[in-house]
């Protein structure tokens, strides 16, 4: 079921991703419905999967030991079928794809992918694995505005995926080239595993 839920979580993130973005879209509100929309999916599937809806997260969780080899891969899968149908559903709503995929400079989209997918995986190990903050009611909503806060910030630089899932999305919706594919690849698990390590380092008794 924990599978069942990880595809659902990253097919509605990424739904409203290709939904807010593909022209006519959500303009500059977009951010305040893709950060919403992963924080509802927190709230809803977290207690079952841990609501990850992100490679990158479910890699930096696996490195703090609390999700198995097995459940990894298995997460990878359904979070990567999710996005990718998702991207198609989208194309279907919308009759077609981006005409003129978002133009990025690699060096700056790498390092903007790394800090926000980091600052990503930092929040969801200190608000929703750490002991202290065990049984907290704020940790989906920190997630999602984690998200949004890195929309803002740094989208017109990479387009602000943060997540593999939504990185494939947006390639299969032609929103970013797929020459661009292997910076999100790079930088969004670069900055899943250093998130984890920072958390071993601070929290060495879990």
């Amino acid at each position: 079921m924990k599978y069942i839920y990880e595809f659902i979580g990253t097919f509605f993130l990424v739904l409203t991703v290709g939904m807010t973005a593909l022209e006519p879209g959500a303009g500059p509100l977009a951010p305040l419905a893709v950060g919403a929309a992963l924080a509802v999916m927190v709230y809803a599937g977290g207690h079952i999967s841990g609501g990850h809806y992100n490679p990158a997260v479910s890699l930096a969780v696996y490195l703090r030991e609390r999700l198995t080899t097995k459940d990894l891969w298995l997460y990878w899968v359904a979070q990567f079928l999710g996005g990718a149908l998702a991207a198609l559903l989208t194309a279907y709503f919308k009759s077609g794809f981006a005409q003129a995929p978002l133009t990025i400079d690699a060096a700056k989209a790498l390092i903007a992918e790394f800090l926000f997918t980091f600052a990503l995986c930092y929040v969801v190990l200190n608000v929703a694995t750490a002991r202290a903050t065990q049984g907290n009611s704020y940790y989906g909503w920190a997630i999602g505005f984690t998200v949004l806060v890195g929309a803002y910030a740094v989208g017109t630089l990479s387009g602000a995926a943060f997540n593999p899932a939504v990185a494939l999305g947006i390639s299969l919706l032609k929103i970013s080239a797929w020459t661009n594919f292997w910076i999100f690849l790079v930088a969004n698990f670069l900055g899943g595993a250093a998130a984890a390590y920072v958390f071993k380092a601070a929290h060495p008794n879990e």
